[in-house]
């Protein structure tokens, strides 16, 4: 596998600023990537590069994309087959992002919608690490059931993930080789998308926690590989799983957290402010819970935040400025609200 560039090449397109007066805390909005369907941009410990998924070009699924901060030297890190998702840069410039590819070089099935919204819960993904520019992946950890969501301390690379290895969606913590696997949610419910706080003392994540009818729906769901995300709570808690507090308390769909480097607040995305449910938008709260600040007003999906690890800049997903319906890129700002 050879890492490939994307649309247009290195260069980066030139971008105007983006910037809205009614989103007061971003300045000097870019537009990274233009066409196709990107997320989960994620910034590398030093600020300079971004890894993302991407269903681009003639891909049918998505595939591990790296860049600069600036949008430009775009090239493939996956290998280009099966199904990627949830890509992450390691200390020492080094990728793990899940793959199925394993299992099949194809896209594998996708979800029943008859079911109503929901995701899948792939079984066949594994997590990978490979080199900085994506040769010689390696398998890094793998269950008979679905291992995703990675992300990495920035302090000694220690890696926090979502499986399914004890039977339902729980947050597991390992060493950056993959050795001393440790469980840290113990929870009915899906526990998934957690981020380390920039000093690694603390987690935040999403989680649901159904109950009765809605408990028994989730684990017939589950049993089918597949998960409901219209209900998800943050909780944020110590590195080793203890002091668990609940950040948000409105029924909606909250995910994507992050924590601010100051260790004063989460920004994540979330649909409360729609009672069709369907926008999500930008919204942060206290580390210790309480009344929510809207970040983002654009009437389309805003998602999958994080800061860069000096607090400076913020990159999100968006279909905003969109030339086709069903695009979603990657925006980068400069961030000018609390903790700068």
């Amino acid at each position: 596998m050879e890492p490939t560039p994307g649309p247009g090449g290195p260069p980066a397109p030139p971008s105007a600023d983006l910037a809205r007066p009614d989103e007061p805390f971003l300045k000097d909005v870019r537009q990274l990537t233009h066409g196709g369907e990107n997320a989960e941009a994620y910034f590398s410990v030093d600020g300079q590069e971004l890894i993302l998924q991407s269903t681009r070009d003639d891909l049918a699924c998505d595939q591990i994309f790296r860049m600069k901060a600036d949008g430009s030297d775009v090239r493939q890190v996956s290998v280009g087959k099966g199904r990627t998702t949830c890509s992450y840069i390691q200390t020492d410039g080094s990728i793990l992002y899940a793959s199925t590819h394993a299992h099949g070089e194809g896209c594998l099935w996708k979800p029943d919608h008859s079911q109503g919204y929901v995701w899948p819960i792939y079984p066949e993904m594994d997590l990978w690490r490979a080199d900085a520019d994506g040769q010689n992946a390696r398998l890094l950890s793998q269950s008979s059931g679905y291992d995703a969501e990675a992300t990495v301390c920035s302090k000694d690379g220690r890696i926090v993930f979502t499986s399914t290895r004890d039977g339902d969606l729980e947050l597991y913590v390992m060493d950056r080789d993959g050795k001393d696997v440790r469980r840290l949610t113990h929870t009915p419910g899906y526990d998934g998308g957690a981020f380390f706080s920039a000093d690694c003392s603390k987690i935040v994540w999403r989680a649901s926690r159904p109950s009765g009818e809605a408990l028994a729906d989730y684990q017939r769901l589950l049993g089918k590989n597949l998960v409901r995300p219209s209900a998800l709570e943050l909780y944020v808690m110590d590195a080793d799983g203890k002091n668990v507090v609940q950040l948000t308390h409105n029924g909606a769909a909250n995910f994507g957290p992050y924590m601010h480097p100051s260790n004063q607040f989460v920004i994540f995305a979330s649909n409360v402010g729609d009672p069709k449910g369907r926008n999500f938008d930008l919204y942060t709260v206290p580390i210790t819970g309480g009344e929510l600040t809207r970040i983002t007003t654009d009437p389309s999906f805003d998602g999958f935040p994080m800061f860069s690890h000096d607090g400076k800049r913020l990159v999100f997903a968006s279909n905003r400025n969109h030339q086709k319906e069903g695009e979603t890129n990657v925006f980068i700002a400069d961030w000018a609200g609390p903790g700068r």
